[in-house]
């Protein structure tokens, strides 16, 4: 008895393992649908925190439950007014401020404020901002800059550009793919991509 079941468990094998490799490709599909992508980083404009052809894991899943926070890394679909591209582009940026707040260059020590709080920014390359200004994001759009801001395409560089526009410059909610919270490869430079303490000090606006 117990040859014939051996037997028949190479057989057994064969004809499981479509439906086997069917469901690993469909929860693998649903994972990255609704719940895990990855990117790349495709330019300098988050250096030192992000470097060119890092990549990096994106939960899609956690904007769901809450509103973006301040600080947190964020993969969108671009605005159509940065792009001219009618088939989207992602882009990855740091949220400086969300709906409501008022954000403002700068202190005596050239940090940004957001709401009349200064914040320290120790992952920036180069300086805080690349002009004076003062905004209140809109309701329900987010403040997005670069860590290195000089290189970086980001609310502030399309504000100057848009004579000033603020919703021009902010991008939608709802266009936020989801949040970047670890660099995965290299694996030399594999870390959480947590946000920095100062931003919890931030008052409501």
């Amino acid at each position: 008895m117990i040859d014939e079941q051996t037997d028949k468990r190479p057989s057994s094998f064969w004809k499981e393992l479509p439906i086997l490799l069917g469901v690993a490709l469909l929860v693998a599909f649903l994972v990255r649908t609704f719940v895990l992508q990855t990117f790349y980083i495709p330019s300098e404009s988050m250096q030192p925190t992000l470097e060119l052809n890092d990549r990096v894991l994106v939960n899609k899943l956690v904007y769901n439950f809450r509103s973006p926070q301040r600080g947190e890394i964020v993969v969108f679909q671009a605005p159509f007014e940065w792009t001219h591209n009618p088939e989207g582009e992602d882009y990855i940026k740091r949220i400086i401020g969300v709906g409501g707040d008022t954000v403002k260059c700068c202190d005596e020590q050239q940090r940004l404020l957001v709401n009349g709080r200064s914040i320290d920014e120790p992952y920036l390359l180069g300086p805080a901002a690349t002009a004076d200004f003062e905004i209140t994001v809109p309701e329900g759009r987010l403040w997005v800059l670069g860590d290195n801001r000089a290189s970086s395409q980001d609310s502030l560089h399309h504000w100057r550009s848009s004579n000033e526009d603020i919703t021009l410059a902010t991008v939608p909610e709802e266009r936020v793919v989801g949040r970047a919270f670890a660099i995965f490869w290299p694996f030399d430079r594999s870390t959480w991509l947590s946000v920095p303490e100062s931003y919890e000090a931030v008052p409501d606006p």
